[in-house]
């Protein structure tokens, strides 16, 4: 099958484009580095065609790819939040551009990387099933629901297939501490050069970590998921408070961290109920604690 994966040189991305080169899928990435990092895919150079263009231009062309994989975004909550004009204009423009082309060429289906941690907003309950109402607390949240509902559009007006997958905090190896949301990249980045870390909020503020590995098997999967919405994470609520510990007793790292006001358009604490994926076949292999070992490796040897 021959896959183009948007965002391809990018974190998740990157991991996908070695999962499905792993099982002997031709891959095309499309990413214009404005995130992605050439770095990440360069291992499969011969492997791959790279196409250094925007999802935003219009001459795309889509022509023999049977599947898109749809990983390029603005994907900072904050940055959504001082400049929503922009997120908009990637998140919802950028993405209905793709849907466009999907429909010109002909492509069969679409996967779509949203957001569990911002489409649902504060939950009502937890863990978070993917029945739960959708209350975003920012643009980028927004955005992300908004291209749900464009592509459900898009299957009822024209059959595009689609898998949406709704990822928890990916985390693990090419997580860029300075260009991207993650806050276990940063904490990890800073211990290994011994500097501070600052936490936003009382620390007490809960998130669902998964690694990016089992991400990249869950879009393998995928590819025979047909028109579902499913979370992708753990189902285990970590504080950040408890994060900080686990990466400093990696690290054997002591100092304590800095207190700040939190950040707007956060929740406060989410976790996924995946038991949607397990029914479809997929469930996360590598645990917080492993994940973080194999990051921080990585980190000091990059």
């Amino acid at each position: 099958m021959k896959v183009l994966i948007t965002g391809g040189a990018g974190f998740i991305g990157s991991h996908i484009v070695d999962k499905f080169l792993e099982n002997n899928h031709e891959v095309v990435v499309l990413d214009n580095l404005t995130t992605g990092n050439l770095d990440n895919i360069k291992r499969n150079n011969d492997n791959i065609e790279f196409i250094n263009k925007s999802i935003r231009d219009n001459d795309l062309n889509f022509e023999d790819i049977d599947v898109v994989i749809h990983h390029a975004a603005q994907i900072n909550v904050r940055t959504s939040v001082e400049n929503p004009v922009l997120d908009g204009d990637i998140n919802i423009l950028g993405l209905i551009n793709i849907l466009e082309k999907i429909k010109k060429y002909g492509v069969k289906k679409i996967i779509f990387a949203s957001s569990g941690g911002a489409v649902y907003g504060e939950p009502e309950y937890m863990p978070v099933d993917e029945n739960h109402v959708g209350a975003p607390m920012s643009p980028y949240g927004v955005s992300k629901f908004c291209g749900e509902e464009y592509i459900k559009l898009y299957n009822r007006l024209y059959g595009i297939d689609y898998t949406i997958l709704r990822y928890s905090n990916v985390f693990g190896e090419r997580q860029d501490p300075l260009g991207e949301a993650g806050v276990i990249s940063i904490f990890i980045d800073k211990m290994v050069k011994n500097e501070k870390a600052t936490i936003f909020g009382d620390g007490g503020q809960t998130r669902d970590f998964v690694y990016v590995g089992d991400v990249a098997e869950a879009n393998l999967k995928a590819l025979d998921w047909k028109n579902e919405i499913v979370n992708i994470g753990t189902g285990i609520e970590t504080s950040v408070n408890e994060l900080y510990s686990v990466i400093a007793n990696e690290l054997n790292y002591n100092d304590k961290p800095i207190y700040d006001k939190p950040r707007e358009g956060e929740v406060y604490r989410i976790s996924l109920e995946i038991n949607k994926a397990k029914k479809l076949g997929w469930k996360p292999i590598v645990d917080l604690k492993e994940g973080i070992k194999r990051t921080v490796e990585w980190t000091k040897n990059k």
